[in-house]
Formats: structure tokens, sequence, C-alpha cells
């Protein structure tokens, strides 16, 4: 099996003749589609962000999630009777005959108490000061596994968050797309926010047809 964390962008072009293109339809309709955010919200967010310009490029990886993007992702609010946020739980399937397989930090799937439909989001965080392995291949070979378990049927959605640089994905076929960098010391955090509420609509959408 080839363990996500291993991964390399390199090594999975090559291996499944993947290629990154610079625009793609889905993930320009996601980052640019509109959602509200309430007063409550936009205070809560500030005080999010204020944390993480305070002491965030010091956290390591369980601080980061403990103390932002934990709370963030609360806030959206992935749980559901039809699908729910998961964290560390075992992912792995098979990609043009090899086995792909690890622990994504989050993923977003059917199911109460195990995951099993996934809904395409996958992320990867890594603290900010010497982060470990690449995050964007490792978000990558996740959305792979995760489209072989779809068949196909939809794109994947996926993000990789290196300390206060969160980064969206798309993946259509054999092209992926990557954005760039949404800095949330800045007020780029509520374009996170909204990317996130986008994609929760969307997974909503997803349940009801699934």
């Amino acid at each position: 099996m080839l363990s996500f964390k291993d991964c390399t962008l390199a090594g999975l072009e090559k291996m499944f003749h993947l290629k990154q293109v610079r625009d793609q339809a889905d993930l320009a309709y996601w980052l640019q589609s509109a959602d509200d955010i309430t007063e409550f919200e936009r205070q809560t967010l500030l005080n999010l962000r204020e944390k993480l310009i305070l002491g965030g490029y010091d956290w390591n990886e369980m601080e980061l999630e403990l103390k932002f993007i934990g709370p963030l992702l609360t806030l959206v609010d992935y749980t559901s009777e039809q699908f729910n946020l998961f964290a560390e739980r075992d992912f792995r399937g098979v990609v043009e005959g090899i086995e792909l397989g690890g622990k994504p930090d989050g993923m977003i799937a059917s199911g109460l108490r195990e995951p099993e439909q996934p809904y395409f989001c996958f992320q990867e965080y890594k603290k900010t000061k010497d982060p470990e392995g690449d995050p964007a291949a490792q978000a990558l070979a996740a959305m792979l596994v995760a489209q072989e378990l779809n068949e196909h049927r939809h794109p994947v959605y996926g993000a990789y968050i290196i300390g206060r640089d969160w980064c969206f994905m798309t993946l259509h076929g054999r092209q992926y797309a990557m954005s760039e960098p949404y800095v949330a010391t800045r007020d780029d955090l509520f374009d996170i926010f909204r990317i996130l509420k986008v994609l929760k609509q969307m997974i909503i959408e997803w349940a009801k047809t699934s």
C-alpha cells in the first residue's frame, strides 16, 4: 500500500497520469459562489483570527487544530443525519491497481458513527514551522481514493492547510486544480468561511441524490 503521507505531487502525476490545470470550472464555481455570514459568525471569526495572529506561528499541528481549525469547522457545522465530519479515520482504496491509504486529518462523509460514502472534502493540517511531508499531495491522494469510491460521478473537492494558509483543490477526471492560498490572519478568513459554507450546501444537495 502507498501511504498518503509518502505521496508527492510529482509521484502522483506520473503514477496516475494526472495534470494540474490553472483554470477549472468546478474550482471557480466553488470559490466564487456566495453565502451569507451572520453577525454572530463574523464576531466569532474575528475572535478566532485574533488568536491565530497572536500565537499561530508557534502552534504545533494539534494546537492549530484545537484552537483554530476545529472551532471554525464547528461554526460551519458539518454534522447532520445525512453526513458528518470525521477525523483521523482509516481511509483507503484502489486506484488503477494501486492501493492508497492513510488517515486524513479531516473528511466529510455520510454516516453517523463511521464514515461511509465520502463527500469529497479532505484536509491536511500542517504547522507553520517545519511542516512534514507534502500536504497538497496527501490531500490529492485521498481525493483520488474518494473519486474511485464515488465511481467518478462527481468532481472531488478538498483542501490543505499550512498554518494560516488555506488552499482549496478540485479533481475532475485526471485533471486537478489548486487555489492560491487564502491567508486566515487577513480578511481572507471571511472568504475561507464562505467557501466552507458553500461546500456544506453542495454536500446537502449531493446527499439528497445519493
